[in-house]
């Protein structure tokens, strides 16, 4: 299952164990539990620090736990972690065997004070790229901390289970065995959410820090650019984000990255949070802004106020909010979200394998959405509002070249209808016969561009497109002097990664030329 390149570098991992761990496997006859068999007899050759045992009696199957001689750690996965997971199965291996987290003293203490009896299951599915941060985290509080356990459960391989939780969308997380989240979760939100009190902790706690030179909002592209050109020009730098990555996160394929012919979101997003840590800037997460106070006169303090209730001052700002799927707005679309409506298909495809699905959207997140799905569930059939498609004629070839799937134009989607607990299909309008059709479906996973996130400024006196972006100059400046922005909030006409770097370096530069001006 492994090849040897692979082997050699689990090999060369390994070896950063510290203490003996044992390897408990629940089997069957089946031909899953001879694949994880197969795995696990491997892992257990590379390290003489590792044992395996057979007589696991987990009533899921195939399942496997990581245990210390003599203490059950907690963590369990239920399946086969290869795909995205397989980051989360080695990490669980160094940290059960010694190795320490890289995560600070003081989250590990938060986690060890954790003082009740909490169960989680997580559903993930391969292909997920958005799984493995919530499955790390969680194994991670089951190991430091012996009231925790944590089973990660593939739910292309315990489907009726699946089933019976109607579970739509992965990740999906239950707490003592009643829904606790979905979706793409950090150790950071993880803990906020089930340790009371942390998040007024925080707000007070960073409410108390002095004023910085410059203070990015938001730490995507254009945050984490913007915030290591300020911190090479040796001025106080500070980001505050919702999430480290924003959106990027939740990209699968990137292949127009100058000079990497192919990377992952979640790879990049690590490369540059690495880059950030190389550098001087406070970065504070989980910060989600809800307010902006500009400085009454030149050359004084900007202030920010954030959901949690913390606020925060800076001489200039560079406000790198991002952007965020756009919805249908329609009915049934907020009612059946994570029941059958989807926005990540790469995460939720495998949970649709073998049945008919839609794709909301013609240009190329459309048609890349349709394409993979195609591979994977039974039909796909893609509605575009206009007339034609929109998509790069390249990816147009490859749709029409699949046999699984049909191309509606000239639709409007009118209607998400379900029975109540989940999708069952779409109304839409044909534009031009104004006849009204209904199409039964078990999913429907929406790709019809982006909104900027600038609902937090429609009050503040910032200059706002009709489109609700931030207006800038060519320094990247906006309205108000002091305060720059950058990235897909902006209205830079090309939403790209590379754009959106390119802009944050600009707007960090043109904060530095104003304060060094004024």
């Amino acid at each position: 299952m492994l090849d040897a390149t692979l082997k050699n570098q689990l090999k060369a991992y390994l070896e950063k164990v510290t203490q003996p761990f044992e390897l408990k496997a629940s089997l069957d006859d089946g031909a899953k539990s001879r694949e994880l068999a197969e795995l696990l007899e491997t892992i257990n050759g590379l390290s003489d620090k590792i044992t395996l045992s057979t007589d696991g009696t987990d009533p899921r199957t195939p399942a496997f736990a990581i245990n210390r001689p003599g203490e059950d750690t907690g963590v369990t996965f239920a399946g086969i972690p290869m795909g995205h997971e397989f980051t989360s199965l080695v990490l669980a291996l160094l940290q059960v065997g010694g190795h320490p987290p890289k995560v600070s003293d003081e989250t590990l203490e938060q986690i060890k004070s954790l003082d009740r009896e909490m169960v989680f299951e997580t559903y993930f599915s391969l292909s997920c790229q958005n799984c493995p941060d919530v499955v790390q985290a969680l194994n991670l509080m089951a190991i430091y901390n012996p009231r925790i356990r944590h089973v990660a459960i593939d739910g292309a391989l315990f489907k009726p289970e699946v089933d019976a939780r109607e579970i739509m969308s992965v990740p999906s997380v239950y707490l003592n065995g009643e829904p606790f989240d979905q979706g793409r979760m950090s150790l950071e939100q993880i803990l906020a959410k089930v340790d009371t009190g942390a998040t007024e902790r925080e707000a007070a706690r960073l409410s108390e820090k002095a004023a910085f030179d410059t203070l990015m909002i938001g730490g995507g592209p254009a945050g984490a650019s913007a915030a290591i050109y300020a911190a090479r020009k040796g001025i106080s730098t500070g980001m505050a984000a919702e999430r480290f990555g924003g959106q990027v996160v939740d990209t699968l394929g990137i292949e127009n990255f100058i000079s990497v012919s192919k990377t992952e979101g979640p790879k990049l997003v690590t490369a540059m949070e690495e880059h950030v840590k190389d550098y001087d800037v406070d970065v504070m997460n989980l910060q989600r802004a809800v307010k902006l106070t500009p400085a009454e006169t030149e050359g004084g303090l900007h202030e920010v106020t954030f959901e949690s209730g913390a606020t925060l001052k800076s001489k200039t700002l560079v406000l790198a909010t991002g952007a965020r799927w756009r919805e249908m707005n329609v009915t049934g679309e907020a009612e059946y979200r994570n029941k059958g409506v989807a926005y990540c298909p790469h995460c939720d495809g495998p949970l649709f394998k073998g049945k008919h699905v839609a794709v909301i959207g013609g240009g190329n997140s459309g048609v890349e959405a349709a394409i993979d799905l195609a591979g994977i569930v039974g039909h796909v059939t893609l509605f575009e509002f206009m007339g034609e498609m929109r998509a790069d004629a390249v990816l147009q070839n490859k749709l029409a070249s699949l046999s699984n799937v049909d191309i509606v134009l000239n639709a409007q989607t009118t209607e998400v209808t379900g029975d109540g607990s989940r999708v069952n299909g779409l109304n839409y309008k044909d534009r031009t016969t104004d006849e009204d059709h209904h199409v039964a479906l078990d999913g429907i996973f929406v790709q019809i561009g982006l909104v900027p996130n600038t609902e937090w400024l429609k009050d503040s006196p910032l200059e706002l497109s009709a489109h609700g972006e931030i207006v800038t100059d060519d320094k990247n400046m906006t309205s108000i002097p002091g305060i720059f922005a950058a990235g897909d909030v902006t209205t830079v006409p090309f939403k790209q990664i590379i754009i959106a770097m390119g802009e944050g370096a600009n707007a960090a530069l043109g904060a530095f030329d104003f304060m060094i001006r004024h």
